[in-house]
């Protein structure tokens, strides 16, 4: 055996360990298979506010501001879910098979709404066609949406109104794993 042997055995292992972990982070039992849930059944029977917004699924919304507070204020009475994405974040692409999945889970009684940050609006459809969600996004190139939840810098980040239209908390950065994202929606998605 030569001295070579050992560091392709390493090498070959380390190949190994960044395919697995590559596979793991592509497939799960919580939408992370590439695979959007079936909303339209799981949906079924929602509120009118809320059917609403699952009319607009994937659906890139402009106003700005000013359109996203108003549609907070149409939605009081039910607990909001604000996620702020943008195309570019890894951290966001990794979270958005878990929106995916909690929004389809708790979607009949939360209201879900995205938030698209300094993204251009191709890049951004492309982004929801690959991630397909039942709630619009609002377009906001200039953060200035960003700055209504005060999480203009940080991306991801995920912001929780309770049903009474007051922000309870926002999550800066992203979630570790589904388990900590649903723990919050149940903590503050009241």
């Amino acid at each position: 055996m030569t001295a070579r042997h050992p560091v392709a055995r390493v090498t070959a292992g380390v190949a190994a360990l960044v395919a697995a972990l590559a596979l793991a982070a592509c497939g799960s039992d919580d939408g992370g298979d590439g695979k959007a849930p079936d909303y339209e059944s799981a949906l079924r029977g929602s509120p009118p506010k809320l059917a609403a917004l699952h009319d607009q699924a994937d659906q890139l919304l402009e106003g700005g501001a000013d359109a996203f507070e108003a549609r907070l204020q149409e939605l009081r009475g039910y607990p909001v879910v604000v996620n702020k994405w943008a195309s570019w974040c890894g951290p966001c692409r990794s979270e958005f098979p878990w929106l995916q999945s909690l929004a389809a889970e708790h979607g009949t009684k939360i209201a879900f709404l995205g938030v698209n940050s300094t993204d251009g609006e191709e890049t951004a459809a492309d982004f929801l066609d690959e991630f397909p969600v039942p709630f619009p996004s609002y377009l906001d190139p200039k953060l200035e949406v960003a700055e209504v939840f005060d999480a203009p810098t940080e991306f991801p980040a995920t912001a929780f109104y309770g049903s009474d239209g007051k922000l309870a908390y926002v999550r800066r950065g992203a979630y570790p794993d589904r388990e900590e994202l649903a723990a919050d929606i149940e903590r503050y998605a009241r």
